[in-house]
């Protein structure tokens, strides 16, 4: 019987004794944690203090958790990186026999244990997960072989995807009274005494060198290759950047040891360039692209075009040659110099040639005005037609009355009519005649009648207006028109000039027709030669006193000068008065004295305009010889500014007058205020400092890059800071939409939110399946759900799975199943992979498990393929998988299945020897079990 139980025993060393007796315990009196702690004396650094003989939950040697939870966790620092070898846990059995029916079984089924090098179990391997355990079949304790290195050892189990395989709690707990995790203390060995040290570069197998895996940077069977191929990192599964010249990155690190190739920047050269960059080192900038879009970041070029005013490839090139707006595609006005149009706009920076007008100078001159700036009128042009806009010459002549190419010249010399051709008759006084007409405005001089003076008196009549009577002249002839004087002398009886009178005193010779003279003091004159014999009253002379002063004399002798009479007449001989008035800047009865008093003109009666200084003007003319006063325009100054001008010389143009009204005519100031959009006195300021609108009131909105915007409509001339859209640039992003025009949509933000109308960024979080501060990145490396904190089952191929719920499309890899693929395959015969849906085994089960999914231990006095044997009948239990009578055989029987009966008996000291042998090795088994 010895030799039986010795031989046993024995065989279930070999498996696991040898190996355990050469590691040591890592996790022992080290740092532990779990999620939540039921009493202060249920801690978790109880699970690691190395003592287990009391195995209940008040007994201050388990760590344990708060109840009714869906999740629970238990975790210990081993200080750093260590090389495990296996993990031993002593779950809580309440110090009652570990069977089905003992209360923990169903808060043990299900647990995992992860190794990982953070305290996040999802960053690290999954070392073990219960799938196919039953309360029936569950060991306790458990040894895990764990050939893995990592710095934390992470207990987990959870029931948050019911339904539950049968015998499952419907809670969990922590309920560890120790977990011991044997391995080497120092990394980079292995071997029964961890005295063998890796290949280098190598997390090795902690049993023999094989490398689990390289140090990052390196690959191979043992780790001595430098990753290649422009890879680097664990495994080499990291794609390096853009390395300038296309060299191979640190094999570690990924970084560029030369730099980016141009567009690329970043240690590793994997970001493109962004921020309106490009090129080498991404410190070239991009040019102005339409609608403020990245230009490429390795060439500069702006994918769809430029925005108005720039051209090339680029859009750095301003436009020129006359052109502006966008794609340089609309030519410039004739702006003043020929110099270039605003790019952008098209505005003339200097204003435009003669003859043009706008802010693009594309419009010709009309409203009959010419020349720079339209400011000057047209003459009168023949027919009504418009002047030429640059010149103002008139195409077709002048209607009539008007000279001079512009036809803004008056008829003169006396003359009127079409082009001036036809002659003025004799108007009174020799003023000019009516420039159209040829009317005479005062009527005719002497002996002249007609509408244009140009009729000598007929019908015996004579003088102004041919209102006085011939008398009766020799031969009947007409009198002379002016004076009525006969030519050829009188008829018989009569005398007189104009023979209508008798001969008579002071008249003598034939036909009366010789008369005395003037003589002085009224003598008669001799009757024979008319002589004086006194001599001749004031303005006579000659012998017979019968000569009238002449050559512009008067008075006695004739030896008196006239003044300047009005139509070149003679003065009265004997007073030297002139009849019809003085030519025009001549005053006096004699006219001999210029007008003064700021007068001029005819008798003077005219005033003078504004002269520079107060001086007196052209007596005549009434022109200033120095200039106008500010405010006053004209040869005699007598116009005030108009046409929105004033000054000096009416030279300064007015501002923007409120209404369009003429600013005064002197200082330039408006009378009603300014044009919205203006400011100042003289409204000739626009409104600056964010600012526009009637009086500068209102204030502009966000507009790019901080430009002032329109001082009129208050409309941004580039576009709005990024987040706010309108003419204007006074509304926030809306509509789930942001940036630059609102053109960005927002992410997936939690619960529909509108995101930050600048940034996109979510303030609430974001929808489930989406991260990042704007929720427009979908969870990847094989994570799901809200904030991503899912991580993906075992999906077919590693085909990640469903961003939101976790699904996976192409259902799971062999060994899972479920919605989710988080789910084991039980122990499946002949390793057939269960059913990626449901977890069941197409032709059943393997040794030493039963149900739907292969997940049941088989019950007790049951064992073999779906526990299709029954134990022997002598057995007290025998192994699941293989009937051995592991727990004893009835009393009389021995042998591995109890078959055969005992022989011999022992002593009472052997037998207890062997029991507490077979004892102290029970848990070898559970490894193999």
């Amino acid at each position: 019987m010895y030799a039986v139980v010795l031989l046993v025993c024995c065989s279930w060393v070999a498996l696991l004794c040898p190996s355990v007796q050469a590691y040591e315990n890592l996790a022992l009196k080290k740092p532990a944690w779990q999620s939540s702690t039921e009493m202060s004396y249920n801690g978790a650094e109880l699970a690691v203090d190395g003592l287990y003989t009391d195995l209940s939950w008040d007994g201050g040697q388990c760590a344990w958790s708060v109840g009714g939870q869906t999740t629970a966790e238990w975790g210990v620092d081993l200080g750093g990186v260590k090389y495990i070898h296996h993990v031993f846990i002593q779950y809580a059995t309440d110090n009652w026999v570990w069977d089905e029916y003992n209360g923990y079984t169903g808060y043990f089924l299900g647990f995992s244990v992860y190794i990982s090098n953070t305290t996040n179990k999802e960053d690290g391997v999954l070392c073990f997960r219960d799938t196919i355990y039953t309360r029936a079949t569950i060991p306790n304790p458990v040894n895990i072989t764990c050939p893995y290195h990592g710095r934390y050892v992470i207990y987990y189990n959870n029931r948050t995807h019911p339904p539950y395989p049968e015998g499952y709690s419907y809670d969990v707990y922590i309920e560890l009274c120790e977990v011991e995790v044997y391995g080497c203390p120092t990394p980079g060995r292995y071997g029964e005494n961890c005295s063998l040290l890796c290949p280098e570069n190598c997390h090795c197998d902690v049993i023999d060198k094989t490398c689990v895996e390289c140090v990052p940077g390196y690959k191979g069977h043992l780790c001595y290759e430098e990753c290649g191929g422009h890879t680097y990192g664990l495994e080499c599964k990291q794609s390096c950047g853009n390395c300038s010249g296309g060299v191979q990155c640190d094999h570690e690190t990924g970084s560029c040891p030369k730099g980016c190739d141009a567009g690329l920047y970043g240690d590793k050269c994997d970001l493109e360039c962004g921020g309106h960059t490009y090129g080498l080192g991404c410190k070239q900038s991009c040019g102005n692209c339409s609608g403020g879009v990245q230009c490429d970041h390795v060439t500069g070029t702006c994918p769809n075009g430029c925005v108005a005013g720039m051209s090339g490839d680029k859009c750095d090139l301003e436009c020129d040659g006359h052109t502006y707006g966008l794609g340089c595609k609309q030519s410039c006005g004739n702006c003043s110099g020929g110099v270039q149009c605003d790019h952008v706009t098209g505005i003339c920076p200097n204003g435009c040639v003669a003859g043009m007008s706008r802010d693009k100078c594309d419009l010709e001159c009309g409203g009959h005005t010419y020349g720079l700036g339209c400011k000057q009128s047209c003459g009168n042009c023949s027919g009504g037609v418009q002047c030429d806009h640059v010149t103002g010459i008139c195409p077709n002549g002048c209607v009539a009355g008007m000279s001079g190419d512009k036809c803004d010249l008056e008829c003169g010399g006396h003359t009127y009519g079409l082009e001036c051709k036809q002659s003025c008759g004799n108007c009174s006084g020799g003023v000019q005649c009516d420039h159209e007409t040829g009317s005479c405005p005062k009527g005719c001089d002497a002996g002249l009648y007609g509408d244009k003076c140009d009729l000598e008196c007929g019908g015996h009549t004579y003088g102004l207006g041919c209102n006085q009577s011939c008398g009766n002249c020799s031969g009947g002839v007409q009198c002379d028109h002016v004076t009525g004087i006969c030519p050829n002398g009188c008829v018989a009886g009569m005398s007189g000039d104009k023979c209508d009178l008798e001969c008579g005193g002071h008249t003598y010779g034939l036909e009366c027709k010789q008369s005395c003279g003037n003589c002085s003091g009224g003598v008669q004159c001799d009757h024979v030669t008319g002589s004086c014999p006194k001599g001749c009253d004031a303005g006579l002379y000659g012998d017979k006193c019968d000569l009238e002063c002449g050559g512009h004399t008067y008075g006695l002798g004739c030896k008196q000068s006239c003044g300047n009479c009005s139509g070149g007449v003679q003065c009265d001989l004997v007073t030297g008065i002139c009849p019809n008035g003085c030519v025009a800047g001549m005053s006096g009865e004699k006219c001999d004295l210029e007008c003064a008093g700021r007068t001029y003109g005819v008798e003077c009666k005219q005033s003078c305009g504004n002269c520079s200084g107060g001086v007196q003007c052209d007596h005549v003319t009434g022109n200033c010889p120095n200039g106008c006063d500010a405010g006053m325009y004209g040869d005699r100054c007598d116009l005030e500014c108009g046409g929105h001008t004033y000054g000096l010389g009416c030279n300064q143009s007015c501002g923007k007058c409120s209404g369009g009204v003429q600013c005064d005519h002197v200082t330039g100031i408006c009378p009603n205020g300014c044009d919205a959009g203006l400011y100042g006195d003289k409204c000739d300021l626009e409104c600056a400092g964010h600012t526009y609108g009637v009086e500068c009131k209102q204030s502009c909105g966000n507009c790019s890059g901080g430009v002032q915007c329109d001082h009129v409509t208050g409309n941004c001339p580039n576009g709005c800071d990024a987040g706010m859209y309108g003419d204007r640039c006074d509304l926030e992003c809306a509509g789930h939409t942001y940036g630059v025009e609102c053109k960005q949509s927002c992410g997936n933000c939690s619960g529909g939110v509108q995101c930050d109308h600048v940034t996109g960024k979510c303030p609430n979080g974001c929808d489930a399946g989406m991260y990042g501060e704007r929720c427009d990145l979908a969870c990847g490396s094989y994570k799901y759900g809200v904030e991503c904190k899912e991580v993906c089952g075992n999906c077919s191929n590693g085909i990640p799975c469903h961003h939101v719920d976790g699904s996976c499309p192409s259902g799971c890899d062999a060994g899972a199943y479920g919605v989710t693929c988080k789910e084991s395959c039980g122990n499946c015969s002949n390793r057939d992979t269960c059913n990626d849906v449901d977890g069941s085994c197409p032709y059943g089960c393997d040794v030493g498990v039963y149900g739907k999914t292969c997940d049941k231990a088989c019950q007790s006095g049951r064992y073999s393929i779906s526990c299709a044997k029954a134990c022997g009948q002598n057995c007290q239990g025998c192994n699941r998988f293989n009937g051995v009578c592991e727990f004893g055989c009835q009393p009389g029987w021995t042998g591995t299945f109890c078959e055969k009966r005992k022989v011999f008996a022992m002593t009472m000291k052997t037998s207890r020897f062997l029991l507490n042998w077979w004892i102290f090795n029970r848990s070898s088994t559970e490894l193999f079990s």
